[in-house]
């Protein structure tokens, strides 16, 4: 264990560095986790970096859909990068360790993403209600200003959300064991280890955690509720699959992604639970990322057709290109 360094006229030892186990329980298997998760990093930055290449580049993608798609794919490309290079270090030279100040940014990153992207993709959920079940309107209700107004929204709470809980916890001191049982800092791991009080921070995150599952969650569920009851009323089945084509590839990363949350955190805390919180957290921190660019590409035609399109020329970002862009949000256009 690596050394704990001692307070000056005191017998109580003061944490200064972390040491995160990871996946210690399994050294034979490092390698082989390295190429794992390197392999899926790089899928991961490169589909996510090429959705907002073509979301750029091709005025047919350049709607309000598409906006909070390029939002998304960013958003996890800040994600994956919180959490998988560390990683991947820690794997390649064995050093586990992680200063209190990393420690501590990782996890106000981690949490501001996380409560962004619940925001996010609840916003996106109810941006095809609008689509399916309010088409004549949607020009109106969806354009570039209410767009941006809307993302901003996601972000910015999402920096508030983790800041009340980082309020709390930035004044904790850790004079307990200085090992975390997981492969990246959050706050149930850290409360085990410190000697402050934290029931005032265990009390914020309650109260964060449910306002930022329960909003999103309800509204994501009533705008499908809505969704499908336009759907099924659709005489034609091409209708209904057209219809359902453009939500779907949605509720999918919304299932994912929710569902590997609520696995992780609704699992009593108990020693044998630890390696199955593990294997859920891989999902939201890695596989999700890594999912929504393939998800939203092989499923979504007009995706595949900017793809073949932009394969078949250069890449340019110009002037002109970006006015459009902010044209296309501004001028009346249909669902």
């Amino acid at each position: 264990m690596q050394p704990i360094e001692s307070t000056q006229g005191e017998n109580q030892t003061v944490v200064t560095v972390f040491i995160l186990l990871g996946f210690g329980d399994l050294p034979q298997l490092h390698i082989l986790l390295f190429l794992v998760f390197l392999a899926i990093y790089i899928m991961t930055m490169s589909g996510n970096i090429l959705i907002i290449v073509l979301l750029l580049t091709d005025q047919h993608l350049q709607t309000p859909m598409y906006f909070f798609l390029g939002n998304l794919s960013f958003l996890e490309i800040c994600y994956i990068s919180n959490i998988i290079p560390r990683m991947l270090g820690s794997f390649l030279t064995g050093d586990k360790t992680i200063s209190i100040t990393g420690c501590m940014t990782q996890m106000y990153t981690f949490g501001t993403l996380s409560a962004s992207e619940c925001y996010l993709l609840a916003l996106m959920s109810y941006d095809r209600y609008i689509a399916i079940c309010k088409p004549l309107h949607y020009s109106v209700l969806m354009n570039l200003r209410i767009s941006i107004l809307l993302a901003t929204c996601c972000w910015v709470s999402g920096f508030t959300s983790s800041m009340v809980v980082m309020a709390f916890a930035s004044s904790w001191s850790f004079c307990k064991s200085n090992e975390i049982d997981h492969f990246f800092c959050d706050l149930p791991s850290l409360t085990e280890l410190s000697c402050s009080d934290t029931r005032l921070a265990e009390l914020a995150l309650t109260v964060v955690c449910g306002i930022i599952s329960m909003f999103p969650t309800v509204l994501t569920l009533t705008s499908y509720i809505c969704i499908i009851s336009i759907i099924l009323k659709i005489p034609t089945t091409t209708g209904k699959q057209k219809a359902f084509s453009t939500c779907s590839s949605h509720l999918i990363v919304v299932t994912v992604f929710y569902g590997s949350i609520f696995a992780v955190y609704m699992v009593p805390s108990a020693d044998h639970s630890k390696n199955m919180k593990k294997t859920f957290s891989v999902f939201y921190t890695a596989v999700t990322p890594l999912f929504n660019p393939l998800i939203y590409t092989l499923r979504n035609k007009e995706v595949i057709r900017a793809l073949r399109k932009c394969l078949g020329k250069p890449i340019s970002f110009t002037r002109l290109q970006i006015d459009h862009f902010i044209h296309m949000y501004q001028k009346p256009n249909s669902c």
